[in-house]
């Protein structure tokens, strides 16, 4: 299976994460499953803090490299703390649509940040344009799929959820207080080349337990 080029860029560094997740398990966000079909499913993610890096780009992947060299440093140590931080998953790729040049999409791709730092986030140095940002608990419709995520299969994912979710309980109930149309999961190292994981989310106007049903969501 092809592996991206543009992830030679980060070689070094992704060896040596290689090595560390080799020992011990990453800190992922928390989420309760409240809905489950046969080729997606709706969570509930709690409360949590990630680093963003926004990206004016035409390609998803040149995005994702991007934004990621940059995240890559920060939790090198490229903060105000000299603080390393451990690596998580997923990296999450946000597509906006229409902020980009000429209308096009703009992305932002977020690091979730280990429980150690959730409340008190090292400061990154000014350079590298990162901001922290809190996701507010909220119901995710999500679809996985294998492979690289790359320009070419990630907005067929998209429309294949948005498919499924047209023909479940949970019509016409996706959110566009997030400002972007859908974001992209990567859980694994481009050098695990089989049983990669990836997923497209989609957000749902919905929040907490009680509101994360379809008969409880309001539609457009």
């Amino acid at each position: 299976m092809e592996r991206p080029s543009w992830w030679l860029f980060l070689l070094p560094g992704i060896v040596v994460l290689d090595l560390v997740c080799l020992c011990k398990a990453i800190e992922s966000p928390h989420y309760a499953v409240v809905h489950a079909e046969s080729d997606f499913e709706v969570r509930l993610y709690v409360n949590s803090t990630w680093m963003s890096a926004p990206v004016n780009e035409l390609s998803f992947e040149k995005a994702t490299l991007f934004g990621f060299h940059r995240l890559f440093q920060y939790i090198q140590g490229a903060n105000l703390n000299s603080s390393r931080i451990a690596m998580t998953a997923p990296v999450v790729t946000s597509i906006v649509p229409g902020a980009g040049p000429f209308r096009s999409s703009a992305y932002i791709v977020r690091f979730y940040l280990p429980v150690k730092f959730q409340a008190d986030p090292p400061v990154p140095l000014d350079e590298l344009h990162l901001k922290p940002y809190t996701w507010n608990s909220r119901c995710v419709a999500v679809r996985k799929f294998s492979g690289y995520a790359k320009d070419e299969n990630v907005a067929r994912e998209a429309k294949r959820l948005a498919v499924s979710l047209s023909m479940s309980p949970w019509f016409n109930v996706t959110s566009t207080e997030s400002n972007c149309s859908y974001s992209i999961a990567q859980y694994d190292s481009p050098f695990q080349f089989i049983h990669r994981t990836n997923e497209v989310w989609a957000y749902i106007k919905a929040t907490g337990a009680n509101g994360c049903q379809p008969s409880g969501i309001a539609s457009y």
